[in-house]
């Protein structure tokens, strides 16, 4: 009776391990979380290089900007911090970023910032130093005495949108140097 038994349960099981009804839906059940999870991570990995993208734009095109200006007063600085937030657009720059542009000149003791411009409510720092202070060039980058540079610095507090395991919540930072073409902006115009 044992034998008996044992063969119809093996027939039975059979029976089941023939059956494919169902094995889309199971096959689909397992998939669909990693599928779920490769389409999260390559947008959080698009956003993340698009961020990146508009804030060197977004330095590049301040400092060249300025650069240009002759006489740049307060009010037209304004104006180009305000055009910025347009460069890095859909981000909001006002409120996880900052902006800030520095005019450098070079001497004997090496190069100063003469004046440095926030704008943005982040609260990231300049790399370059602080206005009337010393100014912390890049490597290979030499301001000899009587020569200017305008530098603009983008930061940006970045926090993933879906998940932080992909990408960690961090601070982007771009900076973009210019020489001025106009004379050297030792000051702004009120």
């Amino acid at each position: 009776m044992s034998a008996n038994r044992s063969w119809h349960i093996f027939r039975g099981l059979r029976a089941v391990a023939g059956d494919r009804r169902g094995a889309i839906a199971l096959e689909l059940a397992m998939a669909i979380p990693v599928i779920v999870l490769l389409v999260l991570s390559g947008i959080e990995i698009t956003r993340f290089l698009l961020l990146n993208q508009k804030i060197e734009r977004a330095s590049a095109t301040m400092a060249d900007l300025v650069s240009q200006s002759e006489g740049l007063s307060e009010g037209a600085l304004g104006n180009l911090f305000a055009a910025a937030t347009h460069v890095v657009a859909p981000y909001d720059i006002v409120s996880d970023g900052r902006i800030l542009v520095s005019s450098l000149a070079g001497g004997d003791g090496g190069a100063t910032v003469l004046w440095q411009r926030t704008f943005g409510t982040a609260s990231g720092v300049s790399t370059i130093g602080t206005e009337g202070g010393p100014a912390s060039l890049p490597a290979g980058f030499i301001l000899r005495t009587g020569e200017a540079a305008i530098v603009a610095e983008v930061l940006f507090d970045y926090r993933p949108a879906f998940f932080d395991r992909v990408l960690e919540p961090s601070e982007l930072h771009a900076f973009a140097i210019h020489r001025p073409r106009i004379g050297t902006p030792a000051s702004l115009a009120p």
